[in-house]
């Protein structure tokens, strides 16, 4: 009624700058600046490529958690980091050390896993039922098995190319998923029903929307996003690290939220997810550039985590609030 009453009102809303984004962006501010100040060669023309190497799984990590977010009712996808590292074996003992190392056979293996793993998480979730930070639990401990079948110990390599996505093309990588994300996903009337869908499932049912397809379909692009992050890790890595993958569970889900990716849904998108990556990336960079251990890195992260979906919590229900009185 209120919105029949004031036609402007979406376009009101639309325009409000949001209280996540700008405390997102004004920590991105200050963390760099104090990168920048502390270390300045690391972001200089010269190494610039290299760090954007460096970030890019995490950006990656960040983006791929962010579908199932955006999709609401608890949809916490836990598998994007065991999905890195079992992409990661797959690429380096599957097809590296068998001599496959065309470049189309290998990104379109790293989607492959991905899209799999992210399909069964989607059905799952949709039709068996099961909340989502549960099924892709037990999705997370299954892939983290198998990489280490696939992969005991680290070692392997890479071939140039897919090196030189660490040092000099891995921009490209999160530029190609973002355009990809608003000129096909973002662009589509999926992307209304997945928003409609985390506002009010219930109504978005009743409408005619097919949420349990939708639902699937944003585990899906979840999981084919974890398979590009795979690919970025395997960039980074110049070889197979089958630890490593999960650690990017908790920095993907602490970056989107601190990006202002709302973890109830139904707010948020990529760029929010990218600018999350570089916030958390550059506390990262300079933690490690005053000697912070790596232990108390994770602890750093768990920390990061809670604050940041407290206050994406906070900002959501205040933007609630605001929408009501207008």
């Amino acid at each position: 009624m209120a919105d029949q009453r004031i036609p402007a009102l979406a376009d009101l809303r639309s325009q409000r700058p949001d209280p996540a984004v700008i405390f997102a962006f004004s920590l991105f501010v200050v963390l760099l600046a104090l990168n920048l100040a502390t270390n300045p060669a690391t972001f200089g023309t010269g190494n610039l490529g290299a760090t954007i190497g460096l970030a890019a799984p995490m950006i990656l990590a960040s983006m791929a958690v962010t579908p199932a977010f955006l999709v609401g009712n608890g949809g916490i996808d836990l598998s994007v980091g065991p999905l890195m590292g079992l992409t990661n074996a797959v690429i380096v003992m599957g097809l590296v050390q068998n001599d496959i190392t065309s470049p189309l056979v290998v990104v379109l293996v790293a989607l492959g896993i991905g899209g799999v793993v992210g399909l069964i998480n989607g059905l799952i979730v949709s039709y068996v039922r099961i909340q989502p930070i549960v099924a892709t639990l037990g999705t997370y401990l299954s892939l983290a098995g198998l990489t280490i079948v696939i992969a005991p110990t680290p070692g392997g390599n890479v071939p140039p190319w897919l090196s030189d996505l660490a040092t000099r093309n891995s921009t490209w990588i999160i530029v190609a998923t973002l355009l990809v994300w608003f000129l096909v996903v973002r662009s589509r009337p999926f992307f209304d029903n997945l928003m409609a869908t985390a506002g009010d499932e219930r109504a978005a049912y009743t409408s005619g929307v097919n949420t349990a397809r939708v639902r699937v379909a944003a585990f899906t692009l979840s999981g084919i996003l974890g398979g590009i992050a795979g690919l970025g890790l395997t960039a980074v890595l110049g070889s197979v690290d089958p630890t490593l993958g999960p650690r990017y569970t908790l920095t993907g889900l602490a970056a989107a939220a601190l990006g202002g990716v709302s973890v109830a849904g139904g707010r948020g998108g990529m760029s929010r997810a990218v600018l999350g990556g570089l916030i958390l990336f550059l506390l990262e960079n300079l933690l490690t550039y005053v000697r912070v251990s790596s232990f108390l890195l994770q602890v750093v992260f768990g920390l990061v985590l809670v604050v940041a979906v407290s206050a994406n919590g906070l900002f959501s229900r205040r933007n609630k609030a605001a929408e009501e009185a207008i």
